[in-house]
């Protein structure tokens, strides 16, 4: 990596809301790797606690998860985004692969949607169109 590239990369903080261990472990382990800082949560109830608490520059979602799913958590901080104007990027991560399932995301209120496993070279590309400044810190 060249010197101007380490300068220009900024360390994200990224709200990880996934059930399944062995993919938080995973996701948590590649974006640490690059520098970031990951929490992660187990359902959509503790992302919302999480984002009450702390900032984040990102969210990944999620779709299928006990207590409260990714379509609801989306739906609850786009409701709280209303009085405050600010905009969080929430990346939905999910096993629905089937036609129609990304356009669904988009339409809950997503900025994009990324299918498991997720890969890094996806993650950045997806990050990519949702939010340029995100995007050159993931890289």
């Amino acid at each position: 990596m060249a010197n101007s590239d380490k300068r220009t990369r900024r360390s994200l903080r990224i709200l990880l809301a996934e059930d399944n261990v062995i993919n938080q472990r995973l996701t948590v382990r590649l974006r640490e790797k690059r520098g970031h800082h990951v929490v992660a949560v187990n359902d959509g109830v503790e992302a919302l606690e999480a984002l009450e608490k702390d900032s984040f520059d990102l969210v990944l979602m999620d779709i299928q998860m006990p207590r409260m799913d990714g379509f609801q958590a989306t739906a609850a901080i786009r409701k709280r985004e209303k009085s405050s104007g600010a905009h969080l990027p929430i990346i939905a991560i999910t096993a629905y692969v089937l036609k129609g399932d990304a356009e669904r995301c988009l339409r809950a209120g997503m900025d994009g949607y990324i299918p498991k496993p997720i890969s890094p070279k996806d993650l950045i590309a997806i990050v990519e169109t949702v939010s340029p400044v995100v995007s050159a810190a993931l890289a």
